[in-house]
């Protein structure tokens, strides 16, 4: 029998091991699950994020959107931090942003020589458009669950979603750390 808790790692992606801490058969079955129903989920963002683009809205400028608003005035590096993205990506996404209107650059207050990034009401306002369009579409798909069951859901997502985000360092060095030893 293959019992989990005697594994001290689980292999992510070739080279990448994530320690398991002694995990029993079931969290680790629960593990998959939770990686197929993440699998899913992003093949259907994918697909609606896909959708919002071709309408003029992608899915980086909500994000980025939000991040602004949630943290405020922020540099581009603290920005791109924040969405766990790469410093130049973010810069590229962020002159589009400008362009559009829908954030600006503004005198660092601390230091005159940088600049933060900060919404627009343009932009302001077309995150909580997406917001409500996005809002009102999720409603649709849990209206005939029971209002608890709704509750409790949204409860342990919200959860999860917060222990998925603080796991995210370390398993971004684990990606980073196979990747190089995989140059070598």
């Amino acid at each position: 029998m293959d019992d989990a808790s005697n594994r001290s790692a689980v292999v992510v992606a070739p080279g990448m091991d994530v320690p398991t801490a002694e995990l029993t058969e079931w969290e680790v079955e629960c593990g998959h699950r939770l990686a197929g129903a993440m699998f899913g989920l992003g093949k259907q963002q994918a697909s609606l994020s896909h959708r919002m683009s071709k309408a003029g809205v992608d899915r980086s400028t909500i994000m980025l959107l939000k991040t602004l608003v949630m943290h405020g005035p922020s540099r581009s590096s603290e920005l791109a931090a924040a969405v766990h993205s790469d410093p130049s990506t973010v810069s590229r996404q962020v002159a589009a942003l400008v362009r559009d209107g829908l954030v600006e650059r503004r005198a660092d207050p601390e230091d005159g020589r940088a600049s933060v990034l900060v919404h627009t009401e343009r932009g302001l306002e077309l995150l909580k458009e997406q917001r409500k369009r996005l809002g009102l579409a999720l409603a649709q798909v849990v209206r005939q669950w029971d209002p608890d069951d709704v509750s409790r859901f949204l409860e342990l997502l919200e959860r999860f979603v917060a222990d998925h985000e603080r796991s995210l360092p370390m398993l971004m060095n684990e990606c980073a750390k196979a990747r190089s030893e995989g140059e070598n």
